[in-house]
């Protein structure tokens, strides 16, 4: 809604100026008219009451070479305040004093509301009431001229010429100037209230756009997660309310080193939707809004045309109580300022749109911790279900050796002695196995429910490993598999501790002898770097594809059986070996890590050269 107050008084302007009409020039040969065309105009341009009557009274009193010229604007209660002054009068000025006179009585007042005008060419020959004279004589008032200022039939003020050193005798034309100009007040004093009522209007209208804007992102921010939409919702709507060209949303990384624009709204070319900005390269601008203090300013720009354009930018950082996310950009092209109203309207949307971002990032947390609780659930049933199965294995086993031995035993036939030595090496092995899968989980629980208390002393490997790597060379030449060692010269010392690295170095072993094929080789390699010590375990004929050497550490994992074409998965084992390995090796502050070709697969441990105790 377009109200222009101007268009409503200018033909009321026009027709009271052509209603007083002033013919005769004043006694220094100055025009009237021209003081009544000045004023005219002046309430055309401007609906600054007060800059009008300042002026009405400046330029009259000089064409009238009065003392003084003032209005007096009524209130209410019987008093009043000189609102406007011109004077050469020596001393106080007028300017803002509130009088109550007392000979002003209703009477009076009522005479000046039909149109009245009072003439004292001096007050003590006017026959005045002594009491009013001594009033002006107190105002240093001789001569006094008085014209009401009607609005809308009642009494708004008076419009007053005096004389203060001597007596006057007022001319037509001056008491015509006067009417004249008191109904150009009038016509000031009405487009003064039209163009409040328009911008109470205009107000009203704009608090109820702000109001709709404010609930409308509150609601989807509340009834929508999704911070995107969100966002978008508010760029747009608040670039259609500020009527600005471009309003866009940069976010910050996490560290705050650059923005991306990840929200635009624009009626203008160019796009700069996902552009990224560094903040070292603008570092006074991100200074401030990184402090959270909006900022504004006036920028020339080439235009699509191509044109230089000068644009008023304006950025309010969105931030809350923990840190500053990003910033809302808001373009026009105009060089005129931002409304203050328009600076807290765009804070308040700020406000909104971290409430989003905040809300959406912790939605995601929490998403990420359920998925984590679900993937752990998972791990936990898949863990039991294979504790169940390897328990419950060698259990099976044993029970079938007692059966078949107690079977044999009420036989009244002789003994087999060799079924019989079978079958307690059944007995014997599956007891063994089921000793040390209840061993190796016992103790990768312990190492993941406390830290355990390292002894650390120094190994001299060249000495240590080789006795290691003998002890399965018995092993390997029963299996028809070749085992080399080779260590690095100068190896240094190690420092770590001895009873975890023998724990890994013989489960390394023991999976390498496992599943290295007939005819193959197993290969244990130490050398050293400045910082760290490693031990290589390769054996050749074996394969491990890459998406399967993710999950080997997992306990109880085994190959699946049409993984390998040497059929690994018929090897016992407690499946614990390599989770223990990994676990041991993170507490001396190391790592296992694996390679595999088609040639060989080899582990590594990698130490560092010494530890704090």
């Amino acid at each position: 809604m377009n109200i222009n107050p101007s268009e409503s008084t200018a033909e009321l302007t026009q027709a009271a100026c052509q209603k007083f009409q002033i013919g005769t020039d004043l006694e220094d040969g100055s025009n009237p008219n021209q003081i009544l065309s000045a004023i005219a105009q002046r309430i055309c341009q401007s609906f600054d009451l007060n800059t009008i009557v300042n002026l009405t009274v400046t330029e009259l009193r000089r064409f009238l070479l009065s003392d003084r010229v003032l209005i007096y604007r009524l209130n209410s209660h019987g008093g009043g305040t000189i609102v406007a002054e011109s004077t050469i009068v020596p001393g106080k000025p007028l300017l803002g004093m509130k009088i109550t006179d007392t000979c002003f009585h209703e009477k009076h007042a009522e005479r000046y509301k039909r149109g009245c005008i009072q003439i004292v060419e001096d007050i003590y020959a006017a026959g005045l009431h002594p009491c009013q004279i001594d009033f002006l004589s107190s105002l240093q008032i001789r001569a006094n001229l008085v014209v009401p200022i009607l609005c809308q039939q009642d009494l708004w003020g008076l419009l007053i010429a005096q004389n203060c050193c001597e007596p006057r005798q007022w001319q037509q034309v001056e008491i015509d100037l006067l009417k004249q100009l008191a109904l150009q007040i009038n016509v000031a004093i009405q487009q003064t209230e039209l163009s409040q009522q328009v911008q109470d209007l205009q107000t009203k209208m704009k608090l109820q756009q702000h109001q709709e804007l404010m609930q409308n992102i509150t609601e989807q921010i509340r009834d929508c997660i999704d911070a995107d939409k969100v966002l978008e919702t508010a760029i747009t709507q608040l670039a259609k309310v500020l009527q600005v060209e471009r309003c866009h949303i940069e976010l910050y990384d996490t560290n705050q080193t650059f923005t991306t624009i990840a929200h635009e709204y624009t009626t203008i070319p160019p796009v700069y939707q996902g552009m990224k900005r560094w903040v070292r390269d603008f570092p006074e601008l991100y200074q401030s809004l990184l402090q959270k203090q909006s900022l504004q300013f006036s920028e020339v720009l080439r235009d699509w045309n191509p044109q230089l354009v000068v644009v008023r930018q304006l950025a309010c950082p969105i931030f809350d109580s923990e840190t500053v996310m990003g910033n809302i950009w808001l373009t026009k092209v105009t060089p005129e300022l931002f409304a203050e109203w328009e600076i807290k309207l765009v804070q308040q949307v700020a406000n909104q749109c971290a409430i989003a971002i905040r809300q959406a990032r912790l939605y995601q947390l929490a998403q990420t911790q359920v998925n984590q609780l679900e993937k752990l659930e998972n791990l936990k049933h898949e863990f039991l279900r294979s504790l169940s199965h390897e328990l419950r294995t060698p259990i099976t086993s044993i029970s079938l050796a007692v059966q078949t031995l107690e079977a044999i035993i009420k036989q009244e036939t002789v003994l087999d002695t060799d079924i019989v030595s079978q079958l307690l090496q059944i007995l014997q092995n599956e007891c063994q196995r089921e000793s040390k899968l209840i061993n190796d989980l016992l103790s990768l629980t312990y190492l993941e429910a406390e830290a355990d208390v390292l002894t650390v002393i120094m190994i001299d490997l060249n000495s240590w490993l080789p006795p290691i790597v003998e002890s399965f060379r018995e092993v390997t030449i029963c299996q028809q598999q070749q085992l080399f060692l080779h260590l690095a010269a100068e190896l240094p010392l190690l420092e770590t501790d001895i009873t975890h690295l023998e724990r890994i170095v013989t489960e390394l072993l023991s999976n390498a002898c496992k599943y290295t094929p007939v005819g193959e080789s197993i290969t244990v390699t130490a050398s050293a770097t400045e910082q760290t010590v490693e031990i290589s375990i390769s054996n050749s004929g074996v394969e491990i594809a890459t998406n399967e050497q993710l999950r080997i550490f997992d306990p109880f994992y085994r190959l699946p059986k049409h993984n390998s074409k040497h059929n690994f998965w018929q090897y016992g084992g407690t499946g614990l070996g390599l989770a223990l390995a990994q676990k041991l090796a993170k507490l001396l502050k190391g790592s296992i890590r694996v390679e595999s070709t088609a040639a060989s697969t080899t582990f590594t441990l990698v130490l560092p050269r010494a530890i704090a105790t």
